[in-house]
């Protein structure tokens, strides 16, 4: 007997019929209709008997009975339902041994719970005896994926697309809530809850590498993100078989009767769960793995689908890029901490090479003054000779100011011509002169929510003066070439050895200026005024040295020691930290004695300061300016007029010299012939 005449009639018909899928990924399945029960058949999940074909519409069609008869409807599916090949337009009354066809899928109907059928479609009564294949304990994966349909453009039929817009949809919501993620737990709770709102699954795991790896990472590094239950049972992992398939392919596989299957169920302290199906999809970018997404079904009814598995394959995919953006993301912010760190460190290293080193009367009471005036965030101009660190009170006033998480600008005045220390101040425009090829931000600009130190100020050309006295008082200036108003915050700590106050008088600086910048006023004597600092700052400079150079700690013969307290230092302390620097490089030994210490003729020669001490009528008023051209015609005599070495005895640069030289109206005087 065929099984197209295997039929009842109406008086037998039994309370329960069923359905065997006939071919497909879930081929030899049984399903079971009962009287009183509507069984829907479609792609959808929620459908009783859920088929594997993107020919199926979401809900198909559907099986119920109605008196002593079964019906077959039609749900308005879009590519239609055949019955033994024919399409039907209505209810269509079933009869056992019928063949139900829904795209590439046949179901046959019967009302006998002995028959067995093929795995492949009945095509003769031989056939019906076929029996349906009995489950091995091999695995049987059923589907694999490198890439998931989503990333491709071509969609074969309506419903399809559809179903592709619906997912889509979902997987770009999910994008959002992925980006909002602060960290690796956070976004692996929200894939997971996305995963299970779209597919079958009720159980299921995100677990992760300890590190991103292109090889092939062992099972037991996998570590659980984020574990998901809808019902009481515990997640068990997945066997290491499965795992390891996943990893080492890096293809995503859906395979089915987990619970019969000792490959790919383990038993562990976490008990026994009954998986009829499982997900497990690698999470990766490119051939870098990430870890790996298990998701289970423990639904005999509603196992996991095809389109479960590309569902997931593809916020897998978005998961591992947004894993690797966290990771730089985190690699940046490990970065930064570490830069900052070593800024710090930094600007602590430099605090204590810039600290103002000395115990005498006078460097106490400037240390003090700093103290006072810092806070205050007046201007201040600083007075010294050249080389007694009128930078670095400058640069103390900046740190123990409130502006010292702001910047430090430095600008020599002297260094530049008239019309590149305007651009070096504001700044310029592009093509504001020749060879201005860009926009330059100028050191006011630059020293925003800082300080701006100012040295050499009253070699200021009288133009310059007026655009400077405007941006001290806080009025917004304009780039060379520039139409733009800038406004800046900046702190200006100026320095000067000349005698502004002669130059006043003579016309050379501006007396508001001058008035402007004298709000407050700090005045640093010069080193062989204050002698007692001498050992110290040589000790200073000493272990400064010779840790810059990799040598142990080196001393000071008393020899040494009175060698620097003897010499009249015109240099001041920029020439002691030379003398010093040139002897650590040049000594073998560990103790510096007088012989190490090579000083320069001209502080040897210097005649010590007058004492005024025998009262007011032994004192003679001379100009600083006057005293200044004499020391420095001193100091070219001593050098055989070797500009270079005069400059860097005088502690200035060869290009002040000239400058100065030229004020002076005063050149080398031409020797007789011999």
């Amino acid at each position: 007997m065929s099984l197209s005449q295997m039929h009842l009639g109406p008086r037998e018909t039994p309370e329960a019929a069923y359905l065997l899928l006939q071919s497909g990924p879930t081929a030899g399945e049984k399903h079971r209709v009962i009287a009183g029960q509507v069984t829907t058949i479609g792609r959808s999940p929620t459908n009783r008997i859920v088929i594997q074909d993107e020919i199926s519409s979401r809900n198909h069609c559907e099986v119920f009975r109605v008196s002593d008869r079964w019906i077959l409807r039609d749900l308005e599916s879009r590519n239609g339902t055949r019955v033994d090949g024919e399409y039907i337009t209505h209810d269509c009354e079933l009869r056992s041994g019928q063949i139900i066809q829904i795209g590439a899928t046949q179901l046959l109907f019967t009302q006998d719970a002995n028959v067995r059928f093929p795995r492949e479609p009945v095509t003769s009564e031989a056939d019906t005896a076929t029996e349906i294949p009995i489950l091995t304990s091999q695995p049987e994966i059923l589907h694999r994926a490198r890439e998931s349909k989503y990333r491709s453009e071509e969609v074969a039929a309506p419903e399809v697309r559809d179903r592709t817009s619906q997912e889509l949809s979902l997987l770009y919501r999910l994008a959002l809530e992925m980006g909002t993620a602060e960290n690796e737990s956070q976004l692996a709770t929200c894939v997971l809850e996305s995963l299970f709102s779209a597919t079958s699954s009720n159980l299921g795991a995100i677990l992760l590498l300890p590190r991103p790896t292109t090889g092939l990472p062992q099972p037991e590094t996998l570590k659980i993100a984020a574990f998901k239950s809808t019902s009481s049972a515990p997640y068990q992992r997945v066997s290491d078989y499965l795992s390891q398939t996943v990893l080492r392919d890096r293809e995503a596989v859906l395979a089915k009767d987990v619970s019969t299957d000792q490959h790919l169920s383990n038993r562990d302290s976490l008990g026994e769960i009954s998986a009829h199906s499982v997900i497990c999809t690698p999470i990766r970018v490119d051939e870098t793995l990430y870890g790996v997404i298990h998701l289970y079904s423990t639904d005999l009814d509603n196992r996991l689908q095809r389109d479960d598995l590309e569902f997931t394959l593809a916020v897998a995919d978005q998961m591992g890029l947004v894993l690797e953006q966290l990771r730089q993301k985190d690699q940046l912010v490990v970065g930064l901490e570490r830069i900052k760190n070593e800024n710090q460190t930094l600007r602590e290293q430099l605090l204590q090479e810039s600290e103002l080193v000395g115990d005498s009367p006078s460097m106490s009471r400037l240390r003090e003054r700093i103290q006072r005036i810092a806070p205050t965030g007046a201007t201040a101009l600083i007075r010294g000779e050249s080389g007694v660190g009128k930078e670095l009170v400058a640069r103390a006033i900046h740190t123990y100011s409130t502006r010292r998480g702001g910047p430090f600008v430095t600008m020599n005045c002297a260094a530049l011509s008239e019309s590149l220390l305007e651009s070096e101040l504001f700044g310029h425009e592009k093509g504001a002169f020749t060879g201005a090829t860009g926009r330059k931000i100028g050191k006011f600009e630059q020293g925003d929510g800082g300080t701006l130190f100012l040295d050499e100020v009253g070699e200021m050309s009288p133009a310059i003066q007026a655009k400077f006295l405007r941006a001290l008082e806080g009025h917004p200036f304009e780039r060379i070439g520039g139409s733009a108003a800038v406004s800046v915050d900046v702190r200006v700590v100026a320095a000067t050895n000349r005698d502004l106050e002669q130059s006043v008088k003579a016309g050379t600086f501006r007396k508001d200026l001058y008035f402007r910048l004298q709000v407050v006023e700090l005045d640093v004597e010069p080193l062989r005024n204050r002698k007692d600092d001498i050992p110290i700052l040589a000790q200073h400079f000493l272990a400064r040295f010779a840790r810059k150079i990799g040598r142990p700690p080196l001393e000071l013969s008393p020899g040494a020691i009175a060698a620097l307290t003897d010499y009249h230092w015109p240099g001041n302390v920029r020439e002691l930290q030379n003398t010093i620097e040139r002897a650590v490089i040049l000594t073998v030994s560990e103790r510096l004695d007088s012989q190490d210490i090579q000083l320069s003729a001209l502080g040897r020669s210097e005649s010590p300061p007058v004492s005024h001490a025998a009262g007011p009528e032994s004192f003679h008023a001379v100009p600083l300016e006057e005293i200044e051209q004499q020391h420095i015609l001193a100091t070219l005599e001593a050098t055989n007029w070797n500009k270079s070495q005069a400059a860097q005895l005088l502690g200035i640069e060869r290009s002040t010299l000239d400058r100065k030289l030229k004020r002076y109206d005063v050149g080398r005087p031409e020797r007789d012939s011999v």
